[in-house]
């Protein structure tokens, strides 16, 4: 049965694949190599194999070089979005900043009329009082002068009634001369009396001109004064709003921080002391109220400014450079595997500045595995920073630093493909983006 099935086998092979000889000639002697049909079969498997193998690989060699030419196209697209955006950041950056000398101009300009104001308020009801007391004065002395018209009258009276009722007297002669001196006394008196009325009158008058005009200065003047502490509220709000937005921005909780600042510049005095008006132990008027209002939103700008500073809101590079790699997960340039990337890279020449992005205090600066030169900087607020790849360190372990100091230089350090800033901000130890900073920075200076 098996030999059976064999032979049809062998003639169905042989009817598509029949026996062939393939001849090998030489000088002395011919041979002849024989291919069955089972050879030829293996041969003519093998050989589409290797054809198909071939097309295989060309297809994914193919494929793997279009599709890593579109990422690099991708790449670059992406690094050229990411500049522009960069660049459009930084000149609204130095716009914000323009804005914000030219309001704290404006600032300064109506703080000093505020001053000069106060000034004049002072001196206005200075002024008043003393009229207020002169036009007592005036009223009390014609009081006095109407009694003593009022006595003079009454004398009269008396004398012309005792004069009437004595008209046939021996001494009439004597009372006729007395009633001439006594009338003429009293004309005088009476035209003495009724000139320095007359005159407390036009005194009163005078004072009572002057108390509507010094009034109605005072009025315009507090309208001048409302209408720049309205300019100056509006002042306030424009330059707190966007310092409380960028913290917010940030992921910082911006009660705690101006606690903690106000707790460590907790000393009192100087031009941000309370302002009072009075002398006499009275209440604050409501112009006080409102001024020391204005005084307490400085204070608070005051501590944003110096939480801003403590902070790190800026670019650690002020030169040109390229934007190349940003925060999160990515592909490890060295082993291609995918791995977190906890800061953001910026490209540049060897040799290019490096600056603090806040004050600290400087807690590495030295050799660490793959971040080559490192430098940390401790900050406020439980944040640090790292700026790694460096090829010249310029602090000490320990050094306090200012924002905008010069820390070191960029390099090529350590686990790198070029010369590059892998700069981190950490919160806690923890990586965050520190774009985020920036950006947030970027809308507000």
């Amino acid at each position: 049965m098996r030999s059976r099935l064999a032979i049809r086998v062998h003639s169905l092979l042989e009817r598509y694949f029949p026996e062939r000889r393939v001849f090998l000639r030489s000088d002395k002697d011919t041979r002849f190599i024989r291919l069955r049909p089972h050879v030829q079969i293996a041969a003519a498997v093998g050989s589409v194999t290797l054809v198909a193998w071939v097309i295989v690989a060309t297809a994914i060699l193919l494929m793997d070089s279009i599709g890593s030419g579109n990422f690099r196209e991708q790449a670059k697209r992406d690094q050229r979005m990411y500049e522009a955006r960069l660049n459009h950041l930084a000149s609204e950056r130095d716009a914000r900043a323009d804005e914000a000398l030219a309001a704290q101009e404006r600032f300064n300009s109506s703080l000093e009329q505020i001053s000069q104001m106060q000034s004049q308020l002072l001196a206005s009801e200075v002024r008043r009082h003393e009229l207020e007391t002169g036009i007592d004065v005036i009223q009390t002395t014609l009081r006095r002068a109407m009694k003593e018209r009022d006595y003079a009258r009454a004398a009269e009276e008396e004398l012309r009634l005792a004069l009437s009722e004595n008209p046939g007297n021996g001494t009439l002669g004597s009372a006729e001369g007395m009633s001439e001196s006594a009338f003429d006394m009293l004309a005088m008196v009476l035209s003495e009396t009724a000139a320095e009325r007359d005159k407390v009158m036009a005194d009163a008058r005078d004072a009572i001109e002057q108390a509507e005009e010094m009034e109605f200065e005072i009025r315009l003047m507090q309208d001048q004064n409302k209408q720049i502490f309205r300019q100056l509220e509006e002042a306030m709000a424009v330059s707190v709003e966007p310092l409380d937005k960028m913290f917010r921005s940030a992921g910082l909780d911006t009660d705690n921080i101006i606690d903690q600042v106000r707790s460590g510049y907790s000393g009192q005095g100087g031009p941000l002391t309370p302002l009072t008006f009075s002398t006499k132990g009275e209440e604050p008027s409501p112009d006080a109220m409102r001024a020391n209002r204005i005084l307490n939103q400085m204070d608070q700008l005051n501590l944003y400014r110096i939480a801003a500073e403590k902070a790190p809101f800026a670019v650690p590079i002020k030169d040109a450079y390229r934007f190349t790699s940003e925060f999160g997960y990515r592909r490890d340039p060295k082993t291609g595997g995918r791995r977190l990337h906890e800061g953001v890279d910026f490209a540049g020449p060897v040799g290019t500045p490096l600056h603090a992005t806040a004050d600290g205090v400087v807690t590495h600066a030295g050799w660490s595995s793959g971040y080559g030169r490192l430098v940390k900087i401790k900050h406020e607020f439980g944040i640090e920073t790292r700026y790694a790849h460096l090829s010249k360190i310029n602090v000490k372990s320990g050094q306090r630093v200012s924002r905008g100091d010069r820390i070191g230089d960029m390099g090529a350090s350590g686990r790198v493909t070029g010369p590059h800033l892998h700069y981190e901000v950490r919160i806690g130890g923890k990586a965050v983006n520190p774009m985020t900073y920036i950006k947030a920075a970027n809308d507000v200076f």
